[in-house]
Formats: C-alpha cells, sequence, structure tokens
C-alpha cells in the first residue's frame, strides 16, 4: 500500500488465499485490507497514538440510516456524553476529494450532529467545525484537542 499523510504506524498484517488482511483496533478483528481500509486504519492510529483519543470512545463502520437508507459510516469519536465529538469519511487514496464528498459527510451528520467533520484521503485532510445555527461547516487547519471529560 502506498504511503499516506500520516506518521508511520505498525499494523499487524495477516494474508490468506491471496487477501491481506489489517488488524482492526476497534473493531478487534481482521479486515480485507483495501485502499480506503488503509486510510481508515491510519486514522485510527492517528486518534489513538497522536491525539490520544481513548478507544473506547471510537467506533468505526457502523450503520446509520439516513431517510430510510442505510448508510455506514467510517469512523466516530464521541465525546464520554454520548454526542458525536468528530465524524470521519474516509476515500481512497486514488478518490479526489469533491464537494460531493462533503455533501456526503453533511448527509450523514444531518442524522449524527457531529461537532467536527474529517474528510481525508490520507493524502489531503480536511477539518470542518459544525455551526449549526448557521447551518454550515468552518474549516479548520486541524481538529481540536479533545476536551477530556472526568469519566473518560
Amino acid at each position: 500500500m502506498q504511503p499516506l499523510q500520516f506518521s508511520s504506524f505498525n499494523f499487524r498484517f495477516k494474508n490468506s488465499e491471496n487477501t491481506v488482511a489489517i488488524f482492526d483496533e476497534i473493531r478487534k478483528k481482521f479486515v480485507v485490507l483495501t485502499p480506503e481500509e488503509w486510510v481508515r486504519q491510519h486514522v485510527v492510529q492517528h486518534f489513538l497514538l497522536e491525539k490520544k483519543y481513548p478507544k473506547s470512545l471510537i467506533n468505526v463502520e457502523k450503520v446509520l440510516k439516513i431517510n430510510g437508507l442505510t448508510k455506514r459510516y467510517d469512523v466516530v469519536v464521541f465525546n464520554s456524553d454520548g454526542s458525536i465529538f468528530i465524524l470521519v469519511e474516509c476515500k481512497a487514496p486514488e478518490v479526489k476529494i469533491s464537494q460531493n464528498t462533503f455533501d456526503q459527510i453533511a448527509r450523514y451528520n444531518l442524522t449524527l450532529k457531529a461537532q467536527h467533520l474529517m474528510v481525508t484521503n490520507g493524502l489531503n485532510h480536511y477539518f470542518c467545525q459544525m455551526d449549526f445555527e448557521k447551518e454550515q461547516y468552518v474549516f479548520l487547519k486541524e481538529l481540536p484537542e479533545r476536551i477530556m471529560k472526568t469519566e473518560d
């Protein structure tokens, strides 16, 4: 897999029947290593090792319903009160981040109400803070440090 614009992380791999899998610490299982999964696992490691977000507050690839359609988000970091601190949309490195990508994460966020959004293809990262009153997002240089609550 190609190098991404993240720090280097140590991953566990498994190869069976010509399929490579990578271990997901959050889901506690090996998952098929696709280009998008490569990006997703870098995001997870970035959150765990560099941002120091608690593993217990990170969720990966869960189903959500939007207008009766079943969708799946990539990564979510929760606040300790159960609200969503960050919603992440991952794309494969060869996928250009476009307005469609931001429209997709914005649609998901109508349901999830995350405070912050991250869109990445592993090479380019975009961070936003939600302004729910004005129904818009404000671009940030990077995600804020998480405000740790005593129950974390």
